[in-house]
């Protein structure tokens, strides 16, 4: 059994808060709980031949089924024959899609701005025999450098730029030269952008971060059509056993209740962090998809109903930017992205990102927007002394 992208029960254009809060709910049952507790199993019952939904816990798990099913109603509403399968974080699933696709001799293409695992991906895949190119995300670069792939990898936003790529654009020339097609969705979320309905063969996440929203939980997935590619997906999962623990499905099952209501809110916020930073002399390289001066902002216009949660900006050098962090008092000093608390970090302590030792990546919480800008502002005042 996969996670189907039907929404049963659900009125035809039902929106998307109605969607969230009851996606992936099975039918009701009198005495029973809406949302099942998390099923905990290595093994079930299993007399006879197994033909069963479940059979060992390596495979399938109920409350992965019902995680599947939520997640897929919100990446491809409407879509019949897609699948969503959860991994045990983002990079479960990133190296899932990756590793059952690619074979010695292919070539993969991938952003050279993504996300700062990806140069430690590059190098598990070339010392399997497989060619790299990277190019990247803003203007559509990697187009230059598509023509006998097997696979292009597409992060659009970027994390931590915030570029923004033509996704059907890309996706339509990358299928033109017969490669498959994978984009990272984890900052737009499914309310934000929805990847399949734009080409894509995959829309791949870590359900760590806004998805789930809470900084409790590691969790990834992927979403594709029913067929080969994502057979393969499942094949890997089942061999490497990247698998969701039950506790982990369940949490982040409940969190997506309230997913439309989070990223409203922090969608709205991060834009008045944003217009609160423009102008300020000592801010530089200003980043948010949402600015309409933004370079992202016309093409992430086209593609994504919501901009997400994270502003990105570079103050002159690594002291300022860690007393600024330091002076910050509603937002926390950490790492990751998407949550109800906001945080910040230094993004250059971390290395494998091509950044200013100031550059700055502000995840913006749901706190009250004009207790977040006055906490923005403030500890900018403060670092300069």
């Amino acid at each position: 059994m996969s996670g189907s992208a039907s929404a049963e029960g659900l009125p035809r254009g039902a929106g998307e808060g109605t969607r969230a809060v009851r996606a992936g709910l099975p039918e009701p049952v009198k005495y029973e709980p809406t949302l099942p507790g998390p099923v905990f199993a290595a093994h079930f019952h299993l007399p006879g031949e197994p033909t069963g939904p479940y059979t060992y816990g390596r495979d399938e798990n109920p409350t992965w089924t019902h995680l599947e099913h939520a997640i897929g109603e919100l990446e491809a509403p409407g879509r019949d024959g897609d699948e969503t399968l959860a991994f045990a974080s983002g990079m479960a699933a990133i190296s899932a899609v990756l590793f059952s696709q690619l074979r010695a001799g292919d070539t993969v293409v991938l952003p050279d701005d993504g996300y700062q695992v990806l140069p430690l991906v590059r190098a598990q895949l070339e010392a399997y025999g497989i060619e790299v190119r990277t190019a990247p995300t803003r203007d559509d670069a990697q187009l230059d450098v598509l023509d006998g792939a097997k696979l292009l990898w597409i992060e659009s936003p970027s994390n931590p730029g915030l570029d923004v790529c033509d996704i059907r654009r890309l996706a339509e020339a990358a299928h033109a030269r017969g490669a498959l097609v994978a984009v990272d969705n984890t900052l737009a979320t499914p309310l934000g952008q929805r990847p399949l309905a734009l080409g894509a063969d995959f829309s791949v996440a870590s359900g760590t971060k806004q998805l789930t929203g809470h900084g409790d939980v590691l969790l990834g997935y992927v979403t594709g059509p029913a067929g080969e590619p994502m057979t393969a997906v499942r094949r890997w999962r089942k061999i490497v056993g990247a698998i969701p623990g039950p506790m982990e499905a369940w949490l982040a099952h409940r969190s997506i209740a309230t997913l439309q209501l989070r990223v409203d809110r922090q969608n709205a916020s991060a834009l008045a962090v944003a217009q609160a930073l423009r102008g300020r002399p000592e801010v530089s390289g200003l980043r948010y998809p949402g600015l309409p001066d933004d370079p992202s902002h016309k093409i992430a216009s086209q593609q994504m109903r919501r901009y997400g949660c994270v502003v990105s900006f570079t103050l002159s050098t690594r002291a300022r930017a860690e007393r600024f962090l330091e002076a910050l008092r509603l937002v926390d000093d950490a790492t990751s992205f998407g949550g109800v608390r906001s945080t910040a970090e230094r993004r250059g302590r971390w290395g494998g990102d091509a950044v200013p030792e100031g550059f700055i990546r502000l995840s913006v919480g749901a706190e009250d927007p004009e207790d977040l800008v006055a906490d923005v502002l403030r500890a900018l005042e403060e670092s300069a002394r």
